[in-house]
């Protein structure tokens, strides 16, 4: 597959081949127990994708393995050539469905809304999804050439990489924040106790799971066991759309790569974007452990 340039759609860059499809994602159903994951990339959609199918099946390992993540959370906005697109999937789909989107609040379809279904929010600190979106960029051929490291940070800023702003696409959520319907975290404090978090997210839909589940669920979903697992780590998917031996799609899931990447003059621009773009609003972001 070659690499497609970004279109717009709705105002919103995108990859090519998602564009294509961006009329049944505009007008795509919604049912009432419907849950929707939601993050900007590379802020922990896949951990929680696999947590929230674990909370739902009691913890059950066995059908955690039923399929590949990505089949068993199919991507709303997911189109590629020679492939099923991420609406027709979830068309299809009989039993109880969860739906993974890098959607901006503003951009879900409106019958998510009108059905009240549940959604569950996670951000990062923008300095490592810049550097795992980077990465990420260069082993999903599915994207544009993300050019050097330099350039993509510009780019970022600029939010005209796939799913455009990062700012526009946090503080919109943020925004939300309080509905009920609407949970929002932190990759960050997911890090820091991933048990909690798990706890959150069962209470969230209705789940009171004992502490025995809890604690299995914690122990598949740690980042080692997601990596050495076929059915998450995306290993599965063709090396012509993702190319692994560029970089592993789980990279290393930690809070502080940034800094392993950032320079100091790098890093000062882009202090000063986030010191603009986060004005005015109660928003913060913890960048190291």
């Amino acid at each position: 597959m070659s690499r497609p340039p970004i279109k717009i759609v709705s105002g919103m860059p995108i990859l090519g081949p998602f564009a294509e499809n961006w009329a049944n994602v505009q007008r795509f159903q919604a049912r009432e127990d419907d849950i929707m994951i939601n993050t900007y990339p590379k802020s922990g959609t896949t951990w929680m994708s696999e947590i929230l199918d674990l909370i739902l099946n009691d913890g059950d390992l066995k059908k955690a393995s039923r399929g590949a993540i990505f089949e068993r959370v199919p991507f709303l906005e997911y189109a590629v050539p020679d492939m099923p697109t991420g609406t027709e999937i979830l068309d299809t789909m009989k039993t109880r469905r969860l739906i993974k989107s890098h959607l901006h609040v503003e951009l879900v379809p409106q019958s998510f809304w009108e059905k009240n279904c549940k959604v569950i929010y996670v951000a990062r600190n923008p300095k490592d999804v810049l550097v795992s979106y980077y990465h990420f960029y260069q082993m999903a051929i599915v994207h544009p050439d993300p050019g050097t490291f330099d350039e993509f940070l510009q780019g970022f800023m600029e939010g005209t990489l796939a799913f455009g702003s990062w700012s526009r696409h946090v503080k919109g959520w943020w925004n939300i924040r309080e509905q009920k319907n609407v949970l929002f975290l932190f990759f960050e404090d997911m890090l820091e106790d991933s048990k909690r978090a798990i706890k959150k997210v069962a209470e969230f839909i209705g789940k009171d799971l004992p502490n025995d589940v809890l604690e299995k669920i914690q122990q598949h979903t740690t980042f080692k066991a997601m990596k050495e697992n076929k059915m998450s780590n995306y290993s599965t998917i063709p090396s012509s759309v993702m190319n692994h031996g560029i970089s592993p799609f789980m990279r290393k899931g930690i809070c502080g790569d940034w800094k392993n990447h950032l320079t100091v003059a790098q890093n000062e621009i882009f202090d000063a974007y986030l010191k603009k773009e986060l004005s005015g609003i109660d928003l913060t972001f913890r960048f190291q452990d």
